[in-house]
């Protein structure tokens, strides 16, 4: 942890003498005075390190949701992070590396980034992934944008997707004057073929769909990619609960040629909102039109094998208008940390994991059906499930906050036809004692 280390005044005096300045004020002499602010900013007084400790303590204990049993996910996951993930991920040769310009120097950042790649390849089964996105609606977005490059037409979208990840994706798309086709889902909170079959036409270019959705279920991809394969349609998929790979057939091995999403998951703790970390992964046969970069093995003129930035468009940098991206970094330190997390793991771990996933979340939803409450969908989940509470889900939700139970993300708010209902998610951080009393203040409330 980073102490708190105040500037005394021969500090800012030093510092304004070896830069050639009289006073703070010279630093914003380049700005016209009439833009300059000249009253006092609305801040606390300076406090010492004690005093600001105690005040963020403070903070925190008004979080309505510290200290509770948590059963809320919907795109942001509360997982175990092994204390040697923190450990390694705080050396200082991670912390401190900044774009590999010189991989001469820079041999242990892009190793890690190297492993990253395999990691997130394995799990998508596509042949290539690049070295990370910003967070998973960006990533989502860029999957679009990429899609528009292989074809240009109008992007499909399942209602299903992940609504703020829609939300950014909408922002993207319709500036450009791009049109977006809404596909429905079934009684089971899967995609409505019918609707693929109405709506999904030779003028489409991607249909982009959540694995699994943000309902929790998960959706055949190969029926999907079935009825889309012969329009020249790209599948794309996004994933908001990257563990879940770990037991389901990969989004490549099911007719997927973009997969896109968030491995907040796999080491990055919910931190008030960040920092998140988006992935991205497709097929060799499009490896050219993927946004971001892309660190590759290769061998120097000694044999000795290396890693280097493959692939790195450079307009991203210095001519933006040409560049096939905005993305033209990386959450590089976020990506050490899922890399570290991936390997301490491994295969069978993290299947192990997401197994224990699935098992919570079948018990939590057998034990609730036994209490009258009935799931929204019956289509298969992995570890949120929807669950019709008979009421206003948020009120429901408010309703057992009291008794220390957050339970759920009420979807009235982005589906108005389920304003009834709760997304409820189970990890390895729910205990059976947990799950029992959520069980319990459910059907107290009922």
């Amino acid at each position: 942890m980073s102490r708190y280390i105040p500037l005394t005044e021969r500090d800012r005096e030093e510092m304004l003498k070896e830069m050639g300045i009289s006073s703070i004020e010279d630093l914003f002499s380049s700005i016209p005075e009439e833009l300059k602010f000249k009253g006092k900013l609305n801040i606390s007084p300076i406090k010492d390190e004690r005093a600001l400790v105690d005040y963020f303590r403070n903070i925190d204990a008004q979080n309505r949701f510290a200290d509770k049993k948590i059963f809320l996910g919907a795109g942001a996951y509360n997982h175990y992070i092994p204390y040697a993930v923190d450990y390694i991920s705080m050396r200082s040769e991670y912390l401190t590396p900044y774009t590999p310009y010189q991989p001469e120097v820079s041999q242990g950042n892009l190793t890690a980034a190297f492993e990253y790649q395999t990691y997130i390849s394995a799990l998508t089964g596509l042949e290539v992934a690049n070295v990370s996105m910003y967070e998973g609606a960006t990533a989502t977005a860029e999957a679009a944008l990429m899609a528009l490059r292989v074809k240009k037409g109008k992007i499909a979208v399942a209602r299903s997707l992940n609504p703020q990840y829609k939300e950014v994706m909408e922002t993207y798309l319709r500036k450009q004057g791009i049109d977006i086709v809404e596909i429905g889902y079934n009684r089971d909170g899967r995609i409505n073929i019918r609707e693929v079959e109405e709506k999904i036409d030779n003028n489409t270019t991607g249909f982009i769909v959540g694995y699994p959705n943000f309902f929790g279920v998960i959706e055949e991809l190969e029926t999907v990619y079935e009825n889309i394969k012969d329009k020249k349609v790209l599948l794309i998929t996004s994933t908001w609960e990257p563990l879940s790979l770990a037991i389901l057939k990969s989004p490549g091995d099911s007719g997927a040629e973009i997969a896109a999403g968030e491995t907040q998951s796999f080491g990055l703790p919910l931190a008030y909102g960040g920092p998140y970390l988006g992935f991205f992964a497709t097929t060799k046969k499009y490896m050219w039109k993927m946004p971001g970069r892309l660190v590759g093995m290769t061998k120097d003129i000694e044999g000795k094998e290396g890693f280097v930035l493959t692939l790195s468009a450079r307009e991203q940098h210095i001519r933006r208008q040409r560049a096939t991206s905005n993305i033209c970094s990386n959450e590089a330190w976020c990506t050490v940390r899922v890399a570290i997390y991936l390997s301490l793991l491994g295969r069978k771990g993290l299947r192990k994991l997401a197994l224990l996933n699935h098992k919570r979340a079948v018990r939590a939803a057998s034990m609730l059906e036994d209490k009258g409450f009935k799931l929204k969908f019956n289509g298969p989940f992995f570890n949120e499930f929807v669950v019709d509470v008979g009421t206003d889900g948020e009120k429901f939700r408010d309703a057992l906050l009291s008794g220390g139970i957050v339970a759920g993300y009420p979807l009235g708010k982005e589906f108005p036809e389920l304003s009834n209902s709760l997304l409820l998610t189970f990890t390895e951080m729910n205990s059976l004692s947990d799950i029992d009393a959520l069980v319990k203040g459910m059907e107290a409330s009922k």
